[in-house]
């Protein structure tokens, strides 16, 4: 008999993930009243921003308000950036769903600026978004974010932001 572990379940390991992701989530009310959601596929996040009347900025054209989509932007980098960065402990099991949830919440990155791009209008319909973290280290992290809606070689907007990290749980 070798004195390996079992691995756990791919269920049990689903549910972990799922249930971390969505006390991230959760943590933070704005996504909510944007009504952002999260889809994760293994490692991989895509923020989804349903289409809402009260996202219009321009009701003449219809176009997508630019605050909206910089907000939008702003939440897939800082929800990406603060998945990987949390990755390590959730795979191990040591952070688990009630780790992340309330009251023990961890402090999330604080941006330390964005710049976004708009590329074309936002359409009055859904948005999708994925970030790509591009440096991080234990004080300063930059992550590379882009919208699109149709077509996602055609995005309409994209940022850049640097982030100051918070300090891991336990540090």
């Amino acid at each position: 008999m070798s004195g390996r572990a079992r691995p756990e379940p791919v269920q049990i390991v689903k549910q972990r993930r799922d249930a971390a992701l969505r006390a991230l989530v959760d943590g933070v009310p704005y996504i909510g009243f944007l009504g952002i959601v999260f889809e994760r596929h293994g490692d991989e996040l895509t923020a989804l921003l349903p289409y809402d009347d009260k996202l219009i900025g321009n009701p003449m054209l219809p176009a997508l308000h630019g605050g909206a989509t910089a907000a939008f932007l702003e939440v897939a980098a800082i929800i990406e950036l603060s998945w990987s960065w949390l990755w390590s402990d959730i795979e191990s099991g040591r952070i688990d769903a009630a780790g992340i949830a309330p009251p023990n919440t961890p402090r999330l990155p604080k941006t330390i600026d964005i710049t976004v791009d708009y590329l074309r209008s936002g359409l009055p319909r859904d948005a999708y978004a994925r970030a790509r973290v591009t440096r991080s280290g234990r004080r300063y992290a930059s992550v590379f974010v882009e919208a699109w809606q149709d077509n996602r070689a055609r995005p309409h907007a994209q940022a850049t932001g640097h982030f100051l990290m918070p300090p891991k749980p336990g540090d």
